[in-house]
């Protein structure tokens, strides 16, 4: 029993903690928070920043809302970042919800609503180019969430996150939130080294338990079980004590292998039988949601790696009689279905394919990916949050962060495109997809279901299950836009110092520990080496140079030797005739034979004749087959109708052959002819190398083979350590030197002083440009490419600045509408200058103009119907909107940065042309 002092202590610590805001703001939320939340909150109010890495579902999100609440009642300003437009947009509605409309604001690019309220959601890439900017927005800011943070690992636009991490004022705290990384620990070191005191929170327990299935025809198969065949939790079945692979699947896999092998090809051994019992099939899609309704797994979110796939998926399950919903929940369905899509014009609609989504709908049914329009994209998040839609095929997008927890996530396959190749999925992305199943607080557990398909190793779909291997690696390189507003901002050398902190050469650095660690035990071996190869007679490393460079100069010469008799036997090939009797020198037809047909030359390969051997054997002679020149020794003639498949015919030539080489005295060699005196005894540089090594002190050593192990192991190991120290020297300052490349090229075409100190007019052009071909566009605006265009040309030639053909699209033709082939052929012509000069400073090369989308958007512009827009493009509506609203991102950076050249307006009035019908809707709210 505790003590009066301890109780009283216990009391006052109560007290205390009821007047902390983290109280205040449990009272409000309405459940009591996991331990690694409380402490994440704790830190905050603090004072300290937080990374909290958490499973998906695990509620992480609750620490954001409580730095936004920090804000809220402490008189400061927070942003709320997040990697995508629609988590912005959830992330907006779900806080207008809890702190009401004045209060919360939205920056996406598409959408400016309230943009100077105290709470404000917006994507990463607002922020960045705020910081860039000096926007008055930032005055006040005291905390910033950056939501799914481990996104900064990806390739194309992961770099922003570091940016934004480096560049925001130093008394601004940071709540970084990622997904279960397996390196937090250093991601939280470099937080501290950038930001000040950051508190390291990772979780790795589920809320909601989950467990792993496959699903083998219409069957699901638990993945772990005991040795009692008793099933196990899949998050942490495997690391039960005794857990196994379930053995009914290990033994579906053993049968599959066994059948496939006595089925495979006319070689199969038939005499084991048939292979007996159900072989294991992959189940239909409407199958698996029988299945899974069955089971009471509904709602589910199937992954198909394919969007149109994923839409075939729907339709299949139409066609198949599937209905997920109630009469009532029909209705609710059309009722807000027409509330949130009653802005887009009604003319659109069939083109849209409204009807048919409209239809997959009612049935409990949709696709989710991104060639969805946006709208139909948050309706179906919309729809399956309100548990109205109870199953969605889904492309991996949705694993990024929008809230769409379901009871069971379905893989169809463990394989998918990286955009070069077909590739497993790893560990931590079935970790990421899997992560949806089990809804907190709705579900006790949840459910993942891995399809049996032929070749399915139940070990290493385990092995993926059981695997925590997510670690986050940075893809932060310098781009022209950050050169030019850092250089501007603080200067060259502090903007290459500030550099110097990204994670990218933070994680660099840390590499660089171990390998300068094997360096240096390196170099002490190094030194044994050296004192066990001295000799009492001379420099025994200066006797060992020369016995190598001896060697080398012999190799050389054997080289050179075998490639001129390799020439010599190609080149006598070619002078044969039929009936020539020839002797084969050493290799595989080594003997005599008869030449049949000389046959045509094959380019360096020389002819390839058919012969006839004295053994009566046809064969095809290649250079090959013959190490030195063929010699003609005599002739015999050949029959005109001679039919060298004939055994008669053969057998009467070889005769012949024998005979021939009987006058000649059996064809034995002649006098001078054997093989050819080496070129090495010739070789003046050899002779002197040779003498030098027999006139050197140590040659007479006794010891002399004893050192040469030593001095050979020595040159080994040190070929290794400057091997080694390379890699050191490749990877310390790697940002800073790529940044000093950037500088060089921006120094040649003017965005930069001659001594690429300070920032020209230009590059404060170039400052206000932030897509990914910044450089291009700049370029463009600066020598006029686009100046004889009109509003709707130069949306047209513009959007090949934005737009890249998905694989399949590689290869076709662009049409170009009439008027703009040569403001399009200037904008190529900029872009191979460019490249040159990349590729000259070893700079990453920009990418190449793709014109694939300039006719669609010009008749678009030009106040085209959609359905005419879309027929003509081969394009799906979400593909063509999303990359509109990427257009007009564009052009409104290009209306900035000209200024007041005429080409302001016309970027004005393409900007217009675009924004209108669907893609000027928008459905937040």
């Amino acid at each position: 029993m505790a003590s009066p002092a301890e109780r009283y202590a216990a009391a006052r610590r109560r007290d205390a903690e009821r007047r902390t805001h983290l109280a205040t703001f449990t009272d409000g939320i309405g459940f009591e928070l996991d331990p690694f939340q409380v402490q994440a909150c704790q830190a905050l109010e603090a004072g300290r920043g937080v990374l909290v890495a958490a499973p998906t579902g695990a509620g992480k999100t609750v620490v954001g809302e409580f730095a936004v609440h920090l804000a809220l009642v402490t008189g400061r300003k927070a942003f709320y970042t997040t990697p995508i437009k629609a988590l912005s947009n959830q992330k907006y509605t779900e806080l207008v919800a809890r702190h009401g409309a004045a209060s919360v604001g939205l920056l996406t690019g598409d959408n400016t609503v309230n943009g100077d309220a105290p709470v404000v959601v917006m994507t990463t890439e607002v922020l960045r180019n705020m910081l860039y900017a000096g926007s008055s927005t930032l005055a006040g800011l005291g905390y910033v969430v950056m939501d799914e943070v481990h996104y900064l690992a990806d390739r194309f636009r992961g770099a922003v996150w570091e940016e934004v991490i480096i560049h925001l004022p130093s008394d601004v705290l940071v709540a970084s939130l990622s997904a279960t990384v397996s390196n937090a620990e250093e991601f939280g070191a470099w937080l501290d080294t950038v930001r000040g005191d950051t508190e390291i929170v990772v979780s790795e327990h589920r809320p909601v338990p989950l467990w792993q299935h496959l699903a083998v025809g219409t069957r699901l198969y638990d993945l772990f079980t005991d040795p009692a065949g008793d099933p196990l939790e899949g998050d942490e079945g495997s690391l039960v004590p005794g857990a196994i692979v379930n053995p009914e699947l290990v033994a579906l896999a053993r049968q599959q292998v066994r059948a496939d092998r006595l089925t495979r090809g006319p070689g199969r051994d038939r005499r084991r039988g048939p292979v007996r019992g159900p072989r294991p099939g992959t189940p239909g899609r409407a199958q698996v949601l029988e299945v899974l309704d069955a089971a009471g797994l509904l709602p589910a979110i199937t992954f198909i790696f394919s969007r149109a796939g994923c839409d075939a998926a729907v339709q299949q399950c139409m066609a198949w009689g599937i209905k997920l919903t109630t009469p009532e929940e029909q209705r609710e369905i059309r009722r807000r279905v027409e509330e949130r899509c009653a802005d887009i014009p009604s003319a659109d609609l069939a083109v849209l394919g409204y009807w048919e989504w409209l239809d997959g709908l009612e049935h409990g049914l949709a696709a989710h990916h991104a060639g969805l329009l946006p709208t139909f994209k948050e309706t179906v998040e919309h729809l399956f949050a309100a548990g109205l839609v109870k199953a969605v095929f889904a492309t991996e997008t949705l694993a990024l962060g929008v809230n769409m927890p379901a009871r069971s996530v379905v893989l169809e396959k463990l394989v998918k495109w990286n955009g070069q190749a077909h590739v497993d999925i790893t560990p931590g992305e079935y970790t990421q997809l899997t992560g949806r199943a089990g809804r907190r607080g709705i579900d006790v557990e949840g459910h993942a279901v891995v399809l049996w398909t032929p070749g399915t190793d139940p070990e290493a779909v385990a092995g993926l299950a059981s695997r925590r291997t997510f670690p986050l690696r940075s893809s932060f390189r310098p781009t022209y836009n950050m050169a030019v507003n850092l250089v501007e901002q603080v200067g060259r050398q502090p903007a290459r110092d500030i550099l110097e902190t990204s994670f990218a050469q933070f994680q660099a650095d840390r590499a660089v520990v171990g390998l300068a660690k094997r360096i240096r035990t390196q170099q002490e071996a190094l030194a044994g080496y050296r004192e066990a190869m001295t000799c009492h007679l001379g420099d025994f490393a200066e006797y060992h140079r020369l016995r190598q460079e001896v060697s080398e100069r012999e190799k050389d010469m054997s080289r050179a030797t075998q490639v001129q008799r390799r020439a010599e036997a190609a080149a006598s090939l070619e002078g044969l005739k039929p009936g020539d009797v020839i002797r084969l020198p050493g290799g595989r037809r080594a003997g005599f034979a008869v030449v049949l047909d000389p046959g045509a030359p094959r380019g360096f390969e020389g002819p390839q004749p058919r012969i006839l051997t004295a053994d009566r054997q046809v064969k095809l002679l290649t250079a090959a087959d013959v190490t030195t020149a063929v010699e003609r020794i005599a002739r015999v003639k050949v029959p005109k109708d001679f039919n060298w498949r004939s055994p008669h015919a053969r057998r009467d030539l070889a005769s012949s052959l024998r005979n021939a080489l009987a006058e000649i005295g059996g064809g034995e060699p002649l006098p001078g002819r054997g093989r050819a005196r080496s070129g090495a005894a010739d070789d003046e540089r050899l002779v002197e190398l040779r003498a030098a090594l027999r006139a050197h002190p140590c040659h007479g050593c006794a010891d002399r083979e004893e050192h040469a192990r030593w001095a050979q192991r020595e040159e080994k190991l040190a070929r290794e350590t400057r091997a080694l120290a390379k890699r050191v020297e490749s990877r310390t300052a790697t940002i800073a030197r790529t940044f000093d490349h950037v500088c060089d090229v921006l120094t040649t075409l003017g965005y930069l002083t001659p001594d690429g100190s300070a920032v020209t007019d230009q590059g404060r052009l170039l400052r206000r440009i932030y897509a990914e071909t910044d450089l291009l566009v700049a370029q463009c605006v600066r020598h006029g490419a686009w100046r004889t265009l009109d509003g709707p040309g130069l949306a047209a030639v513009v959007s090949s600045l934005v737009h890249e053909a998905r694989r399949e699209e590689v290869g076709q033709s662009a049409r170009l509408p009439r008027g703009t082939d040569e403001a399009m052929a200037a904008t190529v012509r900029l872009w191979s200058e460019l490249t040159d000069l990349e590729e000259a400073h070893h700079v990453p090369l920009t990418r190449e103009p793709d014109a694939g989308l300039a006719w669609a958007v010009h008749r678009w512009a030009r106040g085209h119907r959609l359905d005419e827009v879309l027929r003509d493009a081969d394009l799906s509506a979400g593909d063509f909107v999303r990359r509109c609203k990427q257009l007009v991102d564009l052009l409104d950076q290009i209306a900035e940065a000209a200024g007041d050249d005429p080409l302001r307006a016309v970027a004005r009035d393409a900007l217009d042309s675009v924004r209108r019908g669907v893609v000027a809707y928008s459905s937040v709210g």
